[in-house]
């Protein structure tokens, strides 16, 4: 019999991001949470490095790709909307939960066990998920530095909640990470190529 799970991913890039603000650049979930998998993995090599820390990062990256499953099948729902009210928040995290079990579920039931604490969000360890919320955080920033460097005011409001968030998370990894790396991510191709007028 087929399973479907893939094919949920295959899916992915039809759903847009931002879907209540206006972008110039649009952006899909399969996009995201590749940016997501990838700075997660660059956390954990930033702690094991710099850190001597002893992050998965093979992991870390893998939850990053998953992390945003249930939206498969949920589509897209901005953060303002998803946390307006508590009970709002509730029930939206119960549909999310719903989601991530019924991707699961499409997987043939004997990987389902090897999958279940990279898809169902609750499974996930505190400290890594941790991680992979600051990556996840990370990203939605740089999409907002982007969108401002091409003068787009709906993101002055989300740069300013982003970097309050940034501001409390508590790990080395993500303050090395945003001095190393962040700055060039509104480069032009040019200043990327090291090419001088």
């Amino acid at each position: 019999m087929q399973s479907s799970f893939i094919a949920w991913i295959v899916r992915m890039p039809l759903i847009s991001r931002w879907g209540l603000m206006h972008c110039i650049k649009k952006e899909n979930i399969s996009e995201h949470s590749h940016q997501v998998g990838s700075i997660a993995l660059m956390l954990g090599v930033i702690g094991n490095v710099y850190f001597k820390k002893r992050w998965n990062v093979d992991r870390l990256a893998s939850l990053g790709l998953f992390h945003e499953m249930s939206e498969s099948k949920l589509n897209d729902l901005s953060s303002p909307v998803k946390y307006s009210n508590e009970n709002f928040t509730r029930e939206y995290k119960r549909l999310e939960r719903m989601a991530e079990e019924e991707c699961l579920q499409t997987l043939p039931a004997e990987m389902q066990d090897a999958m279940r604490d990279y898809i169902i969000q609750d499974y996930v360890d505190t400290e890594y998920k941790a991680l992979v919320k600051a990556a996840d955080i990370i990203a939605a920033y740089i999409k907002s530095l982007d969108e401002l460097s091409f003068q787009n005011k709906e993101f002055v409001d989300v740069k300013a909640s982003l970097e309050r968030q940034l501001r409390e998370i508590n790990l080395p990894e993500v303050d090395l990470f945003l001095s190393t790396f962040v700055q060039k991510c509104t480069a032009t191709v040019d200043d990327l190529c090291g090419e001088v007028a």
